[in-house]
């Protein structure tokens, strides 16, 4: 059983993996960056929000709101208040957007590599018919 898992551990494929997840979790990173640092900020301005993030919906407001800035989501939370942060859900699918498009873009530079690939490579020479005429011929000589 060691053995075996020694053999799925070195194949290339788990390696491959390992890395594409590696780079995928960096990848995350700077989608998030570049959704909350640089889409946000002009969607903000051109809806006229100053931070796209905080928009929400106040569903039970804190027992205590003194000292609470309601134009927070994370404070009104923090305060023990409900809210729904379509905002916050705005930027993820936004994220989520930015991140299938660049995975569609790659899968589609792999799929046209392939292509090429699959193209350049010759087909294998068969035997011509005069190959085949003279292999029968010979064994019609030895029958």
């Amino acid at each position: 059983m060691l053995k075996e898992f020694k053999e799925f551990a070195i194949k290339g494929n788990m390696l491959d993996m390992a890395v594409g997840i590696i780079i995928g979790a960096a990848f995350g990173t700077v989608v998030s960056s570049f959704v909350g640092d640089i889409i946000m900020p002009i969607i903000s301005s051109i809806f006229s929000a100053p931070d796209f993030g905080n928009l929400f919906v106040l569903l039970k407001a804190p027992a205590d709101t003194t000292g609470v800035n309601m134009s927070s989501i994370a404070a009104v939370r923090e305060a023990g208040g409900v809210a729904l942060g379509y905002g916050l859900f705005i930027n993820a699918v936004i994220s989520l957007l930015i991140v299938a498009m660049a995975l569609f873009i790659v899968v589609k530079g792999m799929n046209k590599l392939k292509k090429e690939q699959e193209v350049a490579a010759p087909a294998p020479a068969g035997p011509t018919a005069e190959d085949l005429l003279a292999e029968i011929r010979d064994l019609l000589k030895k029958q």
